[in-house]
């Protein structure tokens, strides 16, 4: 599972200008949140190896300081539930406010390890007007400057020193995540529920009953996973409690912790937005995906509905298109079983390796018949080797002479060949090409 950092604090403190100095520490995928109030709100980093999610719970106040007793303890509560480390970022300039005060209350009520960042400390001269937050009683103080990220190493090698070890695990670490994913009321926790033989999950009619991520072990028939129950991603502009938002961050979540997500869409609605949204997040951290349309009993039918209906799934998801989709009804009992042997069967797919010798011998004849078009000022590009690398998901590097100059195009041609001739549906594969 992830480490969490959370960042809280009042507002105009700097805390969103420490947030993307964080998350700019490194190329990573960041995505913006659907069906927040801004963009960047959460975001991934690493420090020391360890890698790291970041909240931002700022960009929700607005008016003045006594709005601090709704939206402001709301993030501050979450973000003591939830991360493993808290950033309570101050203004230097400014001193102690009431309203630091206030969010030190509830911060030293926690079990968690915080850590008060003075903001705004420019130049070194300026580390010494931090003493009078010690007052806080929270421990040391780290004077930093947010904009040119001074002070901000030091910070976050003592912050990774509280996340657990890298090297444990917990008990059920290593068995499949399953996460069902998709917006509100498409049907998540019921076939959960279905495939458990009970009603573990509450299970309404009014969308977004499921406000955290639930984790169930399943161990049946052959299978044994831990089937993962999502709160619904909502579209932008639908997000307006608190609650709501961070049900989307722990759905987020889910997904990146998860090996498989299926993607459950309703029937009835269509393929939205949102939907695609969700299935290219879910792309992005490279996991397997299952399409699933549900209450397909609800739909009229008529002869090769399924297969205009999935035409048109394949048109809104393109290019990634290689992925198994099966037309279920939770309350018939319809497919639910198929979705878990589809389920499985990506797991397993998303391991598969093909030796080097293999992967040369297919594709460089391939290659050689259908070369790149040509690079800049001319040049012919030669791709000369290629390998799978060893990672967790199906990544693979061509080396040649010019890398830069192969197109989106080309690199389609390639996954495409890669598809054709070994099974990799509902994986997304990665291709790299590396100077020789």
């Amino acid at each position: 599972m992830n480490n969490t950092i959370a960042i809280v604090g009042r507002p105009n403190v700097g805390k969103s200008t420490l947030f993307n100095r964080l998350i700019q520490s490194k190329e990573a995928i960041v995505e913006s949140v659907s069906g927040v109030t801004r963009d960047r709100i959460y975001g991934k980093s690493d420090w020391n190896g360890y890698e790291f999610s970041v909240i931002d719970t700022g960009g929700y106040v607005y008016g003045s300081d006594d709005t601090f007793e709704g939206e402001i303890r709301k993030q501050v509560e979450f973000a003591i539930d939830e991360s493993d480390a808290i950033i309570f970022v101050v203004d230097s300039k400014e001193g102690i406010n009431p309203l630091d005060e206030d969010v030190a209350r509830l911060l030293r009520k926690s079990q968690k390890d915080i850590f008060v960042a003075a903001n705004k400390i420019d130049t070194p001269d300026k580390s010494g007007e931090i003493s009078e937050f010690y007052s806080f009683g929270l421990g040391n103080v780290y004077p930093l400057s947010a904009v040119n990220g001074g002070g901000t190493g030091d910070l976050l090698d003592d912050i990774v020193k509280v996340f657990p070890d890298k090297d444990m695990k917990d008990e059920e670490i290593d068995l499949p995540r399953i996460a069902f994913v998709g917006r509100p009321n498409v049907g998540k926790s019921s076939i959960i529920n279905t495939l458990l033989g009970d009603v573990r999950n509450i299970v309404t009619d009014i969308a977004g009953t499921t406000r955290d991520s639930i984790y169930t072990r399943y161990n049946a028939y052959g299978h044994d996973f831990m089937l993962v129950d999502t709160a619904g991603l909502r579209k932008k502009g639908k997000v307006y409690e608190n609650i709501e938002f961070y049900s989307t961050l722990r759905t987020i979540k889910a997904i990146e912790n998860s090996d498989v997500c299926v993607v459950m869409i309703d029937a009835q609605t269509g393929i939205e937005k949102q939907d695609v949204n969700i299935f290219h997040l879910a792309e992005k951290n490279n996991k397997g995906i299952v399409l699933v349309v549900n209450k397909w009993d609800l739909i009229n039918k008529e002869t090769n509905t399924h297969l205009k209906f999935e035409s048109d799934l394949k048109e809104r998801i393109a290019p990634f298109v290689d992925i198994p989709i099966v037309f279920t009804s939770v309350k018939e009992k319809q497919r639910i079983h198929k979705t878990l042997e589809l389920a499985s069967e990506v797991y397993e797919r998303r391991k598969y390796r093909v030796s080097t010798s293999e992967l040369n011998d297919l594709l460089l004849p391939i290659i050689e018949n259908n070369p790149p078009p040509m690079g800049s000022r001319g040049r012919y590009i030669k791709i000369k080797y290629i390998t799978q690398l060893k990672t967790s998901t199906p990544m693979f590097a061509f080396f040649c002479n010019l890398p830069d100059d192969i197109k989106e195009p080309y690199k389609r041609f390639i996954e495409n060949q890669i598809r054709k001739h070994y099974n990799f549906t509902g994986v997304p594969i990665q291709i790299f090409f590396r100077k020789k």
